[in-house]
């Protein structure tokens, strides 16, 4: 409590200032840490203009709290008004994610980013959902006004994630520049929002029947069914399918060395050290590089050729459309996604009673714990004895 001894008694934040002719009405709050203080219109000194004063001053914290306070808007004639300025009620947040677009451009070019990563970003950036921003000043983005967007995106946790990061980076930037007081993702508890606005995803693991899998690879051509029976009975990721070279395989000890992946046309190292591994390959495996060794080791390192053009594939892309689609078409097989054969070798494995850490291993797992959650129903109640035979899938 304040005020001048013997008058009315002042609210908490609220003083009456003497001057020499007259009294005047005081607030204090703090704003992007600058303790602030500000007189009110001239007024009679009453109970109720001290309570309104109060009011004020609870409006002021409701609003710098939420990221809607406006200093010139309640104090025009002040000098923290110019020295908080308005910056941030001009800069458009479509510039600076443009802005930031430039900056992961220039990132990939000094290769401390992937270029597939750059294409997330830019299909983010460019996205319809991100143009609600793009005429939109950094003002406009109270956490009220993000949380509601998020809120009505109807999309999986994981995809509203890799859309927010760009949207993350500028706001990060705009606080370390001072044009906004508080990053509005520090304030609207996102994972909690995500747990109870996202949608489940739609994909599932649904993995090709041995029925199945001798269909397909019946339809194959020649010059394709090698790889597809080695994706059945190893299963690499695609882009560790597409990097595979000759250098790497040990048939004589059945083995193979992944520790590439190739992303976007870019070949990698892994993301984790578990990435790195030995394969052990079943003897159908091996059976499909010893069918392909003829067709490919004397054109370069890469084991795996577009027959199409007889060049090393590129892209996971590129298999899908010049291969795995009109592949599945010619057999009859329901279509499923290129990744399924991952899926189908896992799946199989398990059912087969391997072990799920050995499993984790041969898949490049840093633990078992993918294993159990997407591989689940398909694991053996005696998984924990030791390493298993893998049963072929070819």
């Amino acid at each position: 409590m304040g005020g001048k001894p013997g008058a009315i008694e002042c609210p908490r934040g609220v003083s009456i200032r003497e001057f020499k002719h007259e009294q005047r009405i005081q607030i204090a709050f703090s704003y992007r840490g600058t303790e602030c203080r500000e007189l009110l219109p001239p007024q009679k000194i009453t109970k109720s203009a001290l309570t309104y004063a109060h009011g004020v001053r609870v409006e002021i914290q409701r609003k710098i709290k939420d990221g809607e306070f406006v200093y010139a808007e309640y104090f025009p004639g002040s000098a923290k008004a110019k020295q908080f300025g308005s910056a941030s009620r001009h800069v458009l947040i479509g510039k600076l994610l443009q802005d930031q677009l430039e900056t992961y451009e220039r990132q990939v070019e000094s290769k401390s980013l992937s270029p597939s990563t750059l294409d997330g970003y830019r299909k983010a950036i460019n996205s319809d959902r991100m143009q609600f921003w793009a005429e939109k000043t950094l003002a406009e983005a109270t956490p009220s006004a993000l949380r509601s967007w998020i809120g009505e995106m109807k999309v999986t946790a994981k995809f509203a994630r890799n859309l927010l990061t760009p949207l993350r980076s500028v706001f990060e930037d705009a606080l370390n520049d001072d044009l906004i007081a508080f990053d509005p993702f520090e304030r609207i508890a996102l994972t909690k929002l995500l747990k109870q606005t996202a949608t489940a995803s739609e994909y599932e693991v649904d993995p090709f029947t041995a029925e199945e899998r001798a269909l397909i690879i019946a339809a194959a051509r020649a010059d394709e069914w090698p790889m597809v029976q080695f994706w059945f009975n190893a299963g690499p990721r695609p882009g560790e399918l597409i990097a595979m070279k000759w250098p790497k395989v040990n048939l004589k000890a059945g083995t193979v060395r992944i520790d590439l992946n190739q992303v976007a046309g870019v070949e990698k190292g892994p993301k984790t050290a578990a990435g790195i591994r030995d394969v052990d390959l079943t003897p159908e495996a091996i059976a499909a590089l010893r069918a392909q060794e003829p067709m490919s080791r004397a054109k370069g390192e890469h084991v795996w050729l577009n027959p199409a053009s007889g060049q090393p594939w590129t892209t996971d892309a590129q298999i899908r459309k010049t291969l795995w689609v009109p592949l599945l078409a010619r057999s009859g097989v329901r279509y499923r996604n290129p990744y399924q054969a991952r899926h189908t070798y896992a799946s199989a494995a398990l059912t087969a009673g391997a072990n799920p850490w050995y499993l984790a291993q041969q898949l490049g797992h840093e633990d078992a714990t993918m294993v159990f959650t997407v591989y689940g129903k398909f694991i053996a109640d005696d998984y924990k004895k030791p390493k298993a035979t893998l049963k072929a899938v070819g």
